[in-house]
């Protein structure tokens, strides 16, 4: 089966790294970016420039790396996205950890208009202890 035009373009998003020029292009101004609570800065974001400022911003300083590895991709009939992967970690004192996600997309008109995540926080947490 090909690609959707919804997968392409989160596959995209993820292929980019984050992009800012990528980033700016997908997501949608009224973007709602939600991270499952107990994950660092864990909440719901609204707007891409609170999402990068409020939660990336927030985060990146306790890391010397972190970035989301998609392994699979998946889409539906309804707009959604379903990625699944894991975050790579390494924290500032040197702990490592690979933390396995999921995330739901939901695009509208060719943006990304949500973001929902899963993750096994506790792997994360304890990563940061030390």
């Amino acid at each position: 089966m090909s690609d959707s035009p919804h997968l392409t373009l989160i596959r995209r998003l993820y292929e980019s790294g984050m992009a800012p020029e990528v980033t700016a292009e997908i997501m949608a101004p009224d973007l709602v970016w939600d991270i499952t609570p107990g994950f660092p800065n864990s909440g719901v974001y609204h707007g891409w420039d609170s999402a990068a400022k409020d939660f990336f911003g927030a985060m990146m300083p306790n890391y010397e790396s972190f970035g989301a590895v998609p392994e699979e991709f998946y889409a539906d009939d309804d707009n959604h996205v379903f990625v699944y992967g894991h975050y790579h970690a390494e924290t500032k004192t040197g702990n490592k950890a690979d933390v396995r996600f999921i995330h739901l997309w939901t695009v509208r008109d060719g943006k990304a208009v949500e973001m929902r995540q899963a993750a096994d926080s506790h792997i994360l947490q304890q990563a940061l202890k030390d």
